[in-house]
C-alpha cells in the first residue's frame, strides 16, 4: 500500500491524462486508471471517423499504459447519465434560444460525480485528471488556479466543481507546460501519444454540425420553427431564416444574409422565432447576470462588490469587472463592453491566478452602474 495514497486517473487515452498518470505512479501513488465511456458515436449520426475520448482506440491507449506501467485499468460505461443530462440539457437550451457549454456542465454534473463514486468503491483517496490547473487549501476552501502554460490553462472548464469534489481532487499538469509534457511522454517511450491528434470538438458532435444534431434528436424542428423574421435593432424586417435554434449571439458567418455591411446575431427572440442583427457595436454590453452559481475562493460575497477579471467564453481573455453578489445571482458590471456574452455560457470570475466562482449566463444588457463603488 502507498504511503501517498491510492488514486483513481480519469484516463481519456490521450497525452495529458496519460502523463497524468505516469506521473503520480512516478511519485509514488497507487494508480488505478479509468475510461469513462461518455457516448456512443454510431448513434450521433455524424458522418466523421470515430475519433475523440470515446473511441475504442483511445480506450485502448489508455489501457496499454497502465498495462506498461503495471496498474489496473477499468472502463465504465456512464452513456446513460450523460447522454440523459448533458445531451438533454444541450438541446433544451438551443430550443430555449440560448447557446450551451456541455463540457462545463459534465465536468461538474458527471465526471467528478462518476470519478467520486467510483473511488469509494475502488477505496481510493483521491481523483485525478489531466486538467491545466492548480488546486490549494487555503483558509479552510479548496481554491482552483490557472495552469501555469496559460495557452492551455483549462479552470474555465473547472468552476462548478464542489468544495467536496475539489477536496479530493489532484491536477498532476498545473504546473508544467505543454511542451514539458511531450517532452516526458517522448523520454518514456510513449512516441504515438506525441503524435496523436488533440480533439477538440464536443465529443458528441465529432463533425462539429450542431444544427444536423439538433435536427436529428428533434422531431420535426425545421418545420416548426423553419420561416422565421431577421430583423434588426429597430425592428424593420430584412429576411427569412431557418429557425431560431440554428442561430448563436455574436455569430456573422453562414447567415444567408446580405445587408451591405458585417452583420452579426446580437439577440434571439424565441418566443417571436425572431433573429436580432446589428453590427459590431451592437454586440457590445457592459452588465451580465449570472445564476447558478458555484462559488470556489470564497463563500459567498454577498454585501461585499470585489473586483474582477471575468470571462464569458474558454477563449476569452477576460475584462476586469466589479462583480456583485445578490442571492444566488452574481452582477457583473464591465469597466468597458464585451462583446458576443452569449446566455447560456459559463461566466468565470477571477482574482488574479485565482478561481473565485462561475455561473451560467442569464442576460446581458448595458447598466449605468457607479464603477467607483469600490473606492
Amino acid at each position: 500500500m502507498s504511503k501517498l495514497g491510492r488514486v483513481l486517473v480519469a484516463m481519456s487515452g490521450g497525452i495529458d491524462s496519460s502523463v497524468a498518470a505516469v506521473m503520480l505512479h512516478e511519485q509514488g501513488y497507487e494508480v488505478v486508471g479509468m475510461t469513462m465511456k461518455t457516448w456512443d458515436y454510431a448513434s450521433s449520426g455524424a458522418s466523421k471517423k470515430e475519433t475523440g475520448c470515446c473511441s475504442l482506440d483511445s480506450i485502448n491507449d489508455a489501457r496499454n499504459i497502465a498495462v506498461q506501467l503495471g496498474f489496473p485499468h477499468y472502463i465504465i460505461d456512464i452513456r446513460e447519465e450523460f447522454g440523459d443530462f448533458v445531451i438533454n440539457h444541450f438541446t433544451d437550451e438551443y430550443i430555449a434560444g440560448r447557446t450551451p457549454n456541455p463540457c462545463v456542465l459534465c465536468n461538474t454534473h458527471i465526471k467528478w460525480d462518476a470519478l467520486l463514486r467510483r473511488a469509494d468503491q475502488l477505496g481510493c483517496d483521491f481523483i485525478a485528471t489531466g486538467h491545466y490547473a492548480n488546486i490549494r487549501e487555503e483558509n479552510g476552501r479548496y481554491v482552483i488556479s490557472k495552469g501555469l502554460d496559460e495557452s492551455k490553462d483549462q479552470s474555465y472548464a473547472l468552476w462548478g466543481i464542489s468544495q467536496k469534489s475539489l477536496a479530493r481532487t489532484i491536477f498532476p499538469l498545473g504546473g508544467l507546460r505543454k511542451t514539458e509534457i511531450r517532452q516526458m511522454a517522448m523520454d518514456r517511450g510513449f512516441t504515438e501519444l506525441v503524435n496523436k491528434p488533440e480533439s477538440y470538438e464536443i465529443c458528441f458532435i465529432p463533425d462539429n454540425d450542431y444544427r444536423s444534431f439538433l435536427k436529428r434528436r428533434v422531431e420535426g424542428l425545421e418545420e416548426q420553427v423553419a420561416g422565421g423574421e431577421f430583423v434588426l435593432e429597430d425592428g424593420t424586417v430584412v429576411g427569412k431564416h431557418e429557425g431560431y435554434p440554428f442561430y448563436t449571439i455574436g455569430q456573422r458567418k453562414g447567415l444567408g444574409i446580405a445587408l451591405g455591411f458585417p452583420a452579426y446575431v446580437t439577440r434571439i427572440e424565441k418566443d417571436a422565432n425572431r433573429v436580432v442583427l446589428g453590427n459590431y457595436e451592437d454586440l457590445a454590453k457592459n452588465a451580465m447576470t449570472v445564476g447558478k452559481l458555484n462559488m470556489v475562493k470564497y463563500e459567498n460575497l454577498i454585501g461585499q462588490p470585489i473586483p474582477s477579471i471575468t470571462k464569458v467564453r474558454y477563449n476569452d481573455p477576460g475584462t476586469e469587472a466589479i462583480i456583485e453578489q445578490e442571492g444566488d445571482k452574481m452582477k457583473v458590471h464591465f469597466l468597458r463592453g464585451v462583446h458576443a456574452i452569449a446566455p447560456g455560457q459559463a461566466a468565470v470570475f477571477y482574482e488574479g491566478n485565482d478561481v473565485v466562482g462561475g455561473g451560467w449566463i442569464e442576460t446581458n444588457f448595458n447598466s449605468d452602474f457607479n464603477l467607483n463603488v469600490l473606492q
